[in-house]
């Protein structure tokens, strides 16, 4: 129950502070007086989104503080526990909304988003504005209206609707990258085969690249490298050498010494010589290549080179490549197979929509029926036990909600024909078969307050009353809060209020006065004949006041 609302700055209220009471609680005063400004100043406390710019003219900010009773059991004391906010028997909104846009809440003194406010304004207060019928006529809602008052946990209905367009997706991937892979087949197979044929290796083009410049090089040296070895061999170099040495060797007892240095010089020269000679023969052997080695080397090089430049990528790619290409041919080879698997998957998705869909509809017509009964019941006290409303339930186009088209009609006279509210009901019909069905919808939800902002425009006298009564009812072990223009309501309030509007020093001000006995006598009577009150209006409203 919403116990007290305090504004501060907020729009043309300077200083307000309201307390409410249990049962019907009724707000009443000339148009333009305020009442809206309350609605919005109660809407901005719960997180709800409304007009941009709602501080005073000269004022830093504005601020309102919303009291709630909490008992045991509680709904919002659920939504508390989720963003764990400790829970009192005392519920203190609070908000502040600064001149620059900024806006800042606390919850029981526990700073907090619009999130949380409105997520608490859910299980808090529910308000049925004078524009509401925009939605009752709106067949595009009626569906939604209706699975409300049944309670329908939808979730398993669109976890479905979502898994059979998954598998649709799915299957329509894989029929188009079937079809662009069946458009290259013949590339592939042939790609695939010549890539396989070739069979080439990472590194191996650098490798090969290396050998045949070895030797491309070793056919233009190892000529020079031959007769440089022959200029060392015996017939060359160590041929010359050998004869010095055995020539010095021959006289050397003669010369007293004189040769033993040139022939050891020459034994040395011999020894290096002979070195010299060995590594040209091992290079020589190593210059050795078959010429038709080389040709097939260099056949496969460019074998490789060119198929790099065919298909665009590196040579030591063409490994990651051509696996690249037997996976999609892979793909073709196994996608009649994947294809009947997703199209199994498919079926089994539409049929399990199409189970949850069918129990859905078949409870949504049992609630439509349920819903019917209530809404007769609820139009009788409302003055309009003649009309029939009718919720209908027929095929529509699927979709995550179900298969179900929901509209609701209204035959408002015994015998004519049924059709849609905005083309059926007046205006003050609107109203009634408003107030019947959201009393259906939201009636039995405990702990919240209901307000009503002129949901009784259009109607006037019995019909007022009538209304009246029901709002009353209504109000029995609950708290409703009714803004309304019509006396024979506001007589029927256990809670009266007049809001005003007053010009003081050039500024002007909305205020909201609690009416005792004789002021409400005062204020119906205005109600009844406009700004003049006479003796026949306060007798007349005094009649009401009596019931």
């Amino acid at each position: 129950m919403l116990r007290s609302l305090d504004i501060r700055d907020m729009l043309i209220i300077d200083r307000l502070s309201l307390a409410f009471q249990p049962g019907l609680n009724v707000l009443t005063g000339e148009t333009g007086a305020g009442k809206s400004i309350l609605l919005d100043s109660l809407g901005f406390v719960l997180g709800w989104r409304g007009r941009a710019e709602l501080v005073r003219g000269g004022a830093d900010k504005g601020e309102v503080v919303a009291v709630f009773d909490l008992p045991p059991g509680h709904a919002a004391r659920a939504v508390l526990a989720e963003y764990e906010i400790e829970a009192e028997d005392e519920l203190i909104l609070r908000r502040v909304n600064f001149a620059d846009g900024r806006k800042t809440a606390w919850v029981n003194d526990r700073r907090v988003s619009g999130e949380v406010l409105r997520a608490l304004s859910e299980r808090l207060v529910e308000l049925h504005g004078q524009h509401d019928d925009r939605g009752l006529l709106n067949p595009r809602g009626h569906r939604q209206m209706l699975d409300a008052y049944a309670g329908f946990d939808l979730a398993p209905l669109r976890a479905a609707w979502a898994a059979m367009g998954q598998a649709k997706k799915a299957l329509a991937s894989a029929q188009g990258a079937l079809a662009a892979v069946q458009a290259e087949e013949e590339f592939l197979r042939h790609a695939v085969a010549e890539l396989d044929k070739l069979n080439p290796e990472p590194g191996e083009e650098a490798v090969l690249d290396t050998r045949r410049r070895a030797m491309q090089g070793a056919e233009k040296i190892r000529a020079d490298v031959a007769r440089a070895g022959m200029a060392m061999s015996e017939q060359g170099a160590e041929g010359v050498l050998l004869e010095a040495l055995r020539r010095l060797e021959a006289v050397a007892d003669q010369a007293d010494g004189a040769l033993e240095a040139p022939i050891a010089a020459l034994n040395r020269a011999l020894v290096e010589l002979g070195e010299a000679s060995s590594g040209v023969e091992r290079c020589l052997a190593g210059l050795d290549f078959d010429p038709g080695a080389l040709e097939a080397l260099e056949e496969r090089l460019f074998a490789i080179r060119a198929l790099a430049r065919k298909h665009s990528v590196l040579p030591d790619d063409l490994g990651t490549f051509a696996d690249g290409l037997r996976g999609r041919l892979a793909a073709l080879d196994g996608g009649a197979q994947n294809i009947a698997a997703l199209s199994r998957a498919v079926v089994q998705a539409e049929d399990g929509y199409a189970a949850v869909a069918a129990q859905v509809s078949a409870a949504r017509r049992e609630a439509a029926a349920r819903l019917d009964a209530a809404m007769a019941a609820e139009l009788a006290p409302l003055k309009m036990e003649r009309a029939v409303f009718a919720t209908e339930v027929a095929p529509g186009e699927p979709g995550p909600e179900g298969v179900d088209a929901v509209a609701f009609t209204v035959a408002t006279n015994p015998g004519a024909p049924s059709g849609p509210l905005n083309r059926i009901a007046s205006g003050g019909e609107l109203s009634r078969f408003l107030l019947a069905l959201k009393v259906c919808l939201t009636g039995d939800a405990p702990g919240l307050t209901l307000i009503f902002d002129e949901i009784d425009r259009g109607v006037g006298g019995a019909t007022a009353d009538a209304v009246g009564r029901r709002l009353k009812a209504l109000a029995d072990g609950a708290q409703v809060l009714v803004v309304t223009h019509s006396p024979q309501v506001a007589a029927l309030g256990a809670h009266h209020w007049r809001v005003e509007k007053r010009v003081s020093g050039g500024m002007t001000t909305s205020t909201v006065t609690p009416l005792d006995a004789g002021a409400r006598v005062e204020e119906i009577g205005r109600m009844l004949a406009g700004d003049t009150v006479s003796d026949a209006a306060r007798e007349a409203a005094r009649a009401l006041l009596v019931g």
